[in-house]
């Protein structure tokens, strides 16, 4: 096999500190570049023109994104900048040196009216700025070069995210309120990134939704961690979405579980359980 050469964006997220670290411990012959949001600026033509036609990749890898879903609300120019526009100049330079792009997105892109899980086919109806700056992005790809992974609800033993608030919080002994009237698809970072990687190594093309398997709300989730903590669960309290919505003003979708179905029949296996996933992380963070 010849060497593949990737270049990573986003570096240093959750994401894309994972995707970068896992690609370079492949046993395959490969390069990775990795550019944290300090050293590029994808809003910048110019920036990420010079860094893909200058290093010639196979592959530009998008972990790059303005996730803060109530800031997008306040700041539009800037979700589209980073979520939507970075992708046009990608792609524009990926195809001038012959790459392909894979791209992140969100079940944000559905309006979390479903009853069963969303399908890649499924009509897309974002509620607010940043599921519309995400499908603005997907909208800047090429069918049939480029590769999409939309995911949800992403989580891992680095700081900043709910998984490792939550452990935080309930070592400290602090009494935890979390919305129990929205479900979606938990997923681990870990298990996103290897995924994700077996597509671009399957040259996979087209949206797939990778997230880990079976359906829960935040609330549940919460219960589960305090669980592989050996904490009371009471703990934490059921709250509703409209309890608390002056404080969190962006539009969240009800139920935005994914189906992983298309991933399946491509790889040849399933994603793992979230318990299991989610038990992972604690155990990483509770050793920190």
């Amino acid at each position: 096999m010849s060497q593949l050469r990737f270049v990573v964006f986003g570096s240093n997220g959750q994401l894309g500190q994972r995707l970068a670290r896992r690609l370079r411990e492949l046993d395959l012959p490969v390069e990775v570049f990795a550019f944290t949001s300090a050293d590029i600026d994808v809003r910048q033509r110019a920036n990420v023109n010079e860094v893909i036609r200058s290093l010639r990749p196979d592959w530009v890898v998008n972990a790059a994104a303005f996730t803060a879903v109530d800031r997008c609300e306040r700041e539009p120019d800037l979700a589209f900048g980073v979520n939507a526009l970075a992708l046009r100049w990608q792609v524009e330079a990926a195809d001038a040196v012959g790459a392909r792009v894979c791209n992140f997105s969100t079940d944000y892109v559905f309006n979390g009216q479903s009853v069963e899980p969303y399908r890649e086919w499924d009509r897309v109806d974002p509620l607010g700025v940043y599921g519309r700056s995400k499908l603005g992005g997907e909208c800047e790809l090429r069918v049939g070069i480029d590769l999409n992974i939309r995911t949800a609800w992403l989580m891992s033993a680095s700081a900043g995210n709910i998984a490792s608030t939550v452990v935080r919080l309930a070592k400290e002994g602090s009494v935890l309120r979390f919305v129990g009237d929205q479900v979606g698809s938990p997923t681990v970072a870990d298990d996103l990134s290897e995924a994700s990687i077996q597509l671009m190594l399957s040259a996979c093309t087209g949206h797939f939704h990778v997230v880990n398997g079976g359906t829960a709300s935040w609330y549940e989730v919460v219960r589960w961690i305090l669980t592989s903590l050996g904490r009371d669960l009471d703990q934490v309290v059921e709250i509703s979405a409209a309890s608390i919505v002056d404080r969190y003003p962006a539009p969240r979708p009800g139920y935005s579980v994914l189906s992983t179905a298309t991933y399946s029949a491509a790889i040849g296996r399933a994603t793992d359980d979230w318990h299991d996933a989610v038990e992972r992380v604690v155990r990483e963070l509770d050793l920190q």
